[in-house]
């Protein structure tokens, strides 16, 4: 079999699963969402860069004291329907990046990175990030029971925070915190981060 090291070499219209993309040495890194690839965004900015860095910063010092897990990408998570259980590489057909997460089941975390959802997932929106793969990735962390999702918009300075229902599986909003807010995690409520830090220049 042909190693497969360009994207050409693919094709876009196939279905793929985690088994095929651990085959894959490409010069470009993707997402593969159910079965589909997914280009990921261009190099991020120095303002998308400078979030993550203030945010990693928060998130590592608070779960030093924690059985708990903070990971920036590039970090692999495999998501499947909560609902199902399937874990075969044969049988994922999800793998993504997410910007940050927080992993406090460690029986999820693998050589490979994370199977199945973690806690708190945190996406920093790009410019480039289309309304489509927004939808998409709230979509996935909804379905695969990550249990609280934040957007964080840089332009704007502020951050939509979701928490999973676990009556009806479906995502609410349940703060929307701005510019030099305290934002607290709903799953580490002693844990306050000042936005006014987080969105620096």
């Amino acid at each position: 079999m042909a190693k497969i090291t360009q994207l050409s070499q693919l094709d876009l219209n196939a279905s793929y699963t985690y088994a095929d993309y651990l085959t894959w040495q490409l010069d470009k890194t993707v997402e593969l969402i159910k079965g589909k690839i997914m280009m990921m965004s261009p190099a991020p900015n120095v303002k998308h860069q400078s979030i993550s860095w203030q945010l990693s910063g928060a998130l590592f010092q608070y779960v030093k004291s924690k059985s708990c897990h903070a990971f920036a990408a590039p970090f692999d998570v495999r998501l499947y329907d909560h609902q199902k259980s399937l874990k075969a590489d044969k049988d994922i057909h999800t793998v993504i990046q997410p910007d940050l997460c927080v992993i406090c089941d460690t029986d999820k975390l693998t050589e490979q990175g994370c199977l199945g959802a973690p806690e708190w997932v945190i996406e920093i929106l790009s410019k480039g990030n289309s309304k489509k793969e927004m939808q998409i990735k709230y979509a996935l962390y909804q379905e695969s029971g990550v249990t609280e999702y934040w957007m964080v918009y840089p332009y704007e300075q502020a951050v939509h925070q979701f928490v999973l229902d676990k009556a009806t599986n479906k995502y609410q909003l349940m703060e929307m915190f701005a510019e030099d807010d305290i934002a607290t995690p709903h799953i580490f409520p002693d844990l306050e981060i000042d936005l006014k830090e987080i969105f620096a220049e």
